[in-house]
C-alpha cells in the first residue's frame, strides 16, 4: 500500500495546518537548560543557541543513525526539511542523534568518491550504542582516509568528539549549525536524566505499549496494510544495556533480558544510577522523544513513516498527541562532470536512479542513429501487422483478437531484440562502457541511490555553493542539485 493512502486510511496528522495546530506544546521543564549545557559542551556556533528561542512555539524533529562524517546524505535532507518547516512557523529545528542504537553496521562504514573511484573505510566496531563508542581508536584512521579534508575546520572540529555520536553531533553542528539546526542526543549525560520519569511510567506497565502496537498492527493488516511492528508475548518496548543491548520481557512481575532476572526495584535503580543504560526500542523511541520535546512536526524517511504510522495508540496511551508527519526531501547532487554526460544523452538522472542500466539504454537507443532506424522500422512492422489485423477483422470478425497478441508478441520480442543490440554495441564501446560505469559510481554507487551512500559532507568539501544549493531547495519531493 502507498504511504500516502495508508496515512489517509489512518487519518494520521500530516501538512502544515497540522503542524501549526500542534504548536505550543510544552516539553520536559528542564529541556532548555539541559540542551544549553550540551551544546555549550559541543561549542554550538551562536546560530544554534539563538535557535533554542524557537523551542518556546515548539519543534520540528528529524533524527538519523550517528554514522561517519554525518552519515549518508540523507541525513542533511532530512535536517533540510526539519529546518525549512520550523523557519516557516518559527518553531526550533532538532535532530535526534540515534546514539543507542547498536547496530553497528548501519554506521561503520564510510564511502567517498574521490577521484572517480569510490573508497570506503570499514572500522571494526564493537556491538555497543554510537554514544558508548569511543572515537579515539579510530580517529587516526579516520584522518589517514580524509585526507586534506581532515584538515578542514569544520572536520578537525568534529572529529574532537570523544563518541561516534559527538562525532556525528559536531558534523551537523560544523555543517548546519550556522542554519540553526540543533542536535539532540539522547546518550549524553546534560539530557539522558530527561527520560527518567518516561522510563519509570513505562515499567510500571511494561507491556501496554507492546499490546498497543500489535493492536493497531492488526488494524493496519485489516485496511491491507503491511505493519513493520509486531511484539512477542511478552516482549517490553526497553532495553537493558549490560554487556551488551537486550530487549527486556516481562511476566508475573519479573523481568529479564535472557541472560538474568530483574526486579522493577533493581531496574529503577539501575535508571537512577545511570538513565543511558535503560533505553526505548523503535516501537516506544518516537513517544519518549515528544515526551521530553514539544514535537510538534516529524519529519521522516518512507520506512520510517510506516513504523510511526503504528503507534497511534502508544502516543494515546501517554496521552501525547502524534506529531504532524512530512516526508523528508530527496535529492541527487550532479557534479559537472556528470551534467555533460547526462545531457549528451539526454537521459533524466531520477530515471537512471530508479531504472539504472535500463534508463541508460533507452537513452543511449534515443542517440544513436542506426538504433532510431532500426526502431523506426520495427514500428513501421508493427504498423502493418495491426492494418493486417484490421483488413482480417472485415473478413473474420473472430480472428482480431489472435491478429491483436501477435501484434503484442511482435512488438515485446523486438524490444528485447533491440536492447540485446544495445548491449552487444555497448561492450564494444569503450565510450559508452566508460560514461555507464561513470553513471553507477555517482548515481548508483554500490547499487543503491547516491543519497544513501555518499555523505552530503564530501559535496561540501568539495564544492563552495553545496551548502546553499541544499539550503536553496524545496522542502519535499524530489531536487536535483547542480554543483559546479
Amino acid at each position: 500500500m502507498e504511504i500516502q493512502a495508508l496515512a489517509h486510511l489512518l487519518g494520521l496528522p500530516q501538512g502544515e495546518e497540522a503542524l501549526r495546530e500542534r504548536l505550543g506544546r510544552r516539553g520536559h521543564p528542564h529541556l532548555r537548560p539541559a540542551l544549553e549545557a550540551y551544546l555549550k559542551r559541543l561549542q554550538a556556533p551562536p546560530e544554534v543557541f539563538a535557535a533554542l528561542e524557537g523551542l518556546g512555539r515548539g519543534a520540528v524533529v528529524t533524527g538519523q543513525q550517528a554514522g561517519l562524517l554525518g552519515g549518508p546524505a540523507l541525513t542533511f535532507y532530512k535536517a533540510h526539511t526539519a529546518l525549512g518547516l520550523a523557519e516557516k512557523v518559527g518553531a526550533a529545528a532538532l535532530f535526534w542523534v540515534a546514539s543507542q542504537d547498536h547496530d553497528v553496521e548501519e554506521v561503520r562504514h564510510l564511502h567517498l568518491l574521490v577521484e572517480e573511484e569510490v573508497r570506503t573505510l570499514s572500522l571494526p566496531l564493537p556491538s555497543l550504542p554510537p554514544g558508548r563508542l569511543s572515537l579515539a581508536p579510530y580517529r587516526k584512521a579516520l584522518v589517514e582516509f580524509l585526507g586534506p579534508w581532515a584538515r578542514d575546520s569544520r572536520v578537525a572540529y568534529a572529529l574532537e568528539g570523544p563518541t561516534l555520536s559527538e562525532f556525528f553531533a559536531r558534523t551537523l553542528l560544523a555543517f548546519l549549525g550556522p542554519r540553526g539546526l540543533i542536535p539532540f542526543d539522547p546518550m549524553a549525560e546534560e539530557l539522558a536524566p530527561l527520560f527518567r520519569e518516561a522510563l519509570e511510567r513505562e515499567l510500571e506497565d511494561p507491556t501496554a505499549s507492546a499490546q498497543a502496537i500489535n493492536q493497531e498492527a492488526e488494524r493496519i493488516r485489516t485496511l491491507g496494510g503491511k505493519p513493520p511492528l509486531r511484539r512477542k508475548p511478552g516482549a517490553t518496548n526497553l532495553f537493558l544495556e549490560t554487556d551488551g543491548r537486550r530487549l527486556l520481557f516481562y511476566e508475573a512481575g519479573t523481568f529479564t533480558d535472557g541472560v538474568r532476572r530483574y526486579s522493577k526495584k533493581e531496574l529503577l535503580e539501575l535508571l537512577w544510577a545511570d538513565p543511558s543504560r535503560l533505553t526505548p526500542a523503535a516501537g516506544l523511541r518516537p513517544v519518549f522523544q515528544d515526551l521530553v520535546l514539544p514535537t510538534a512536526g516529524f519529519v521522516v524517511g518512507p520506512n520510517e513513516f510506516r513504523y510511526v504510522a503504528e503507534l497511534s495508540r502508544v502516543y494515546a496511551l501517554y496521552g501525547v498527541p502524534m506529531p504532524a508527519l512530512f516526508l523528508r526531501l530527496r535529492a541527487l547532487v550532479l557534479e559537472p562532470p556528470l551534467g555533460r554526460i547526462l545531457k549528451r544523452y539526454r537521459l533524466d538522472p531520477w530515471a537512471f536512479v530508479e531504472r539504472g542500466e535500463e534508463a541508460f539504454l533507452d537513452a543511449v537507443r534515443g542517440v544513436l542513429e542506426e538504433f532510431r532506424e532500426l526502431e523506426a522500422e520495427l514500428l513501421r512492422l508493427v504498423e502493418e501487422v495491426e492494418a493486417l489485423g484490421e483488413r482480417a477483422r472485415a473478413l473474420e470478425p473472430t480472428l482480431q483478437r489472435p491478429f491483436r497478441r501477435y501484434g503484442a508478441r511482435l512488438r515485446g520480442e523486438g524490444e528485447r531484440l533491440l536492447k540485446k543490440l544495445l548491449r552487444t554495441r555497448m561492450a564494444r564501446d569503450a565510450v559508452l562502457l566508460h560514461h555507464l560505469e561513470r553513471l553507477k559510481r555517482h548515481l548508483l554507487p554500490r547499487g543503491l541511490p547516491q543519497e544513501r551512500v555518499y555523505p552530503f559532507a564530501m559535496y561540501a568539501l568539495r564544492h563552495l555553493e553545496a551548502l546553499s544549493r541544499l539550503q536553496e531547495a524545496p522542502l519535499q519531493g524530489k531536487a536535483t542539485l547542480v554543483l559546479g
